[in-house]
């Protein structure tokens, strides 16, 4: 078992070798000064590659982190998620000797249970190393069977990954807004899930049901009695990878077909199902003699809520249709806050791409790059997107490559279309809407029917005097010292025009009757009156003013 100081220097050492020595400065500054590690620091590359050449050299947990963090396009800048779609996690295999115990520990003796089991793997991942055998009763399996230890390694790493994390955010506080420790957790909770082969078989089984009545689909099956969290015994498929255009080809197949086949799978089941294969690179897509499209390696599943299933169609819909308000309203839909102070300047961006991409013929469509320029407008605005949906881009985007290289005149757009129209069409009649209709019809009965009730209840409540209203609020005792100081305002102006209408009425109607002297002394009476009805006006506007 690696213990967490060992791993600790061997981390530290790969990542001074390739000039990141400052991410582990913080927990063991001494390396950095050890002549040891800066002698091995490694040749000037370009940054982003010695940062896929580190991860490759750090191990699975690293690699894995780098695949995974490789669909988070509204984080990263496109030229690290370029390198870290180069990363392979293809390894060494382990002698069979080593890998044996971990394929008895499941199906007891070898020679018991099968006739053969070939001791060279046919591939050779960081996870695990898969193996042709044949059964007692001549069924050719492949068996996936995890490195033995790898799970120690793993968890190790993450415990260290952590501790980055968290010393991320306290020595670089810029870098908060990406949530490191957020990333980390999510990564954590994805890397397990690929180490229980278990769940893994699931995938498979629930992937081959949803894919029953499409026709030309395989999932292989999987063969429980011979399975378990560390060994998976499954179907052994033949065939070629979907990249290789010339041995599709040569087994008989139609690349154009192929490629439509692939497109319709995923689309059925991202928006149909909600549950779709989340890593359809060429290894894990082949094709087989048979003209058939299977799928191969289940760890990354694609998981989609019924209620967000119509948001991500809506999400395509304004993709394809260029409509940035519905995209924008499928973003809010999904979770994605956009204030409305930064709406109209993102929505701005996003028309511009729209644009853009709308004046090019067809055949010039590029639906990643589209995809891709829309990620970077998420991750210049630093919105937190949903792990599922960036899965959702990453797929779509490896669906419209491996489209264009199986038929030049692959139009992902001009494809898609036909497929959402049906699908939109058949939303409205799906058993899900039927089923939530009939749920709405009935919570509304529900509610309509407990309404005598409730109002009855609420009267005999006043009635009894055991009902009272609370309000607290600020904005109301604002508003009812405003309403008290406008209504003293207003009865100064009233009275303040009484008193000048008045007295100029009574100096109208007693002025025949006063003699000339008296008349001139009333006069200036009734003059300094309104002068002072002028003063308290004036001060009446002024004290308004300043109140606002």
């Amino acid at each position: 078992m690696v213990t967490r100081w060992t791993r600790y220097r061997q981390i530290a050492g790969v990542l001074i070798k390739y000039g990141f020595g400052i991410a582990v400065e913080g927990y063991a500054p001494f390396l950095i000064r050890n002549r040891f590690f800066r002698e091995k620091k490694a040749e000037a590359a370009p940054m982003y590659r010695r940062m896929r050449l580190a991860l490759e050299e750090l191990g699975p947990t690293f690699i894995k982190l780098g695949q995974i963090m490789s669909t988070r396009r509204e984080i990263l800048p496109p030229g690290l998620i370029e390198e870290l779609n180069l990363l392979t996690d293809r390894c060494t295999p382990l002698p069979f000797a080593e890998i044996r115990p971990v394929i008895e520990e499941v199906t007891g003796p070898i020679g018991e249970v099968f006739s053969s089991v070939d001791e060279e793997p046919l591939a050779a991942a960081s996870l695990a190393q898969v193996h042709r055998a044949v059964l007692k009763d001549g069924t050719v399996v492949a068996l996936k069977v995890q490195r033995p230890g790898i799970a120690d390694i793993i968890e190790t790493d993450l415990g260290i990954l952590r501790s980055m994390a968290r010393g991320i955010e306290a020595r670089f506080p810029d870098l908060a807004v990406y949530n490191p420790t957020g990333l980390v957790r999510e990564f954590s909770v994805q890397i397990r899930k690929e180490l229980d082969f278990v769940r893994d078989g699931k995938n498979a089984d629930l992937l081959r049901q949803n894919m029953r009545e499409l026709p030309r689909i395989r999932v292989p099956r999987i063969y429980w009695e011979y399975s378990g969290p560390t060994l998976l015994a499954m179907e052994y498929i033949e065939g070629v990878r979907i990249d290789d255009v010339a041995g599709i080809r040569r087994i008989g197949a139609n690349p154009r077909q192929i490629a439509e086949l692939t497109l319709k799978a995923y689309l059925t089941q991202i928006f149909g199902d909600g549950f779709f294969h989340g890593d359809p690179h060429p290894g894990n897509l082949i094709v087989t003699p048979g003209k058939e499209l299977a799928y191969l390696d289940f760890g990354i599943m694609g998981v989609i809520r019924p209620e967000r299933r119509f948001a991500f169609i809506d999400l395509l819909f304004g993709i394809v249709e260029n409509d940035v308000n519905l995209l924008i309203d499928s973003y809010r839909a999904l979770g994605v806050e956009i204030s409305e102070e930064e709406a109209e300047g993102f929505k701005d961006e996003t028309y511009a791409v729209f644009h853009q991409y709308r004046t090019y013929e067809a055949r010039h469509f590029d639906i990643s790059q589209m995809l891709a320029e829309s990620a970077n407008i998420l991750r210049s605005y630093h919105l937190r997107v949903p792990t599922t949906m960036m899965l959702m881009f990453k797929v779509l985007m490896m669906m419209s490559d491996h489209g264009e290289r199986l038929d030049p005149e692959f139009n992902f757009v001009r494809r898609v279309s036909p497929y959402l129209d049906e699908i939109a069409e058949s939303r409205y009649f799906s058993e899900e809407m039927l089923r939530r209709g009939l749920q709405s019809a009935v919570e509304v009965g529900e509610d309509l029917t407990a309404i005598p009730h409730s109002v009855n209840r609420a009267l005999e409540r006043i009635a009894g005097g055991g009902f009272s209203v609370e309000l607290h609020d600020s904005d109301i005792t604002r508003m009812r010292h405003s309403m008290r100081e406008s209504a003293s305002i207003v009865l100064i102006g009233m009275v303040v025009a009484s008193l000048v209408v008045g007295t100029s009425i009574v100096v109208l109607a007693l002025q025949p009757q006063l003699a000339p002297g008296m008349c001139m002394g009333f006069w200036n009476l009734t003059l300094l009156g309104y002068l002072a009805a002028v003063g308290v006006a004036v001060y009446a506007l002024y004290y308004a003013v300043r109140k606002k």
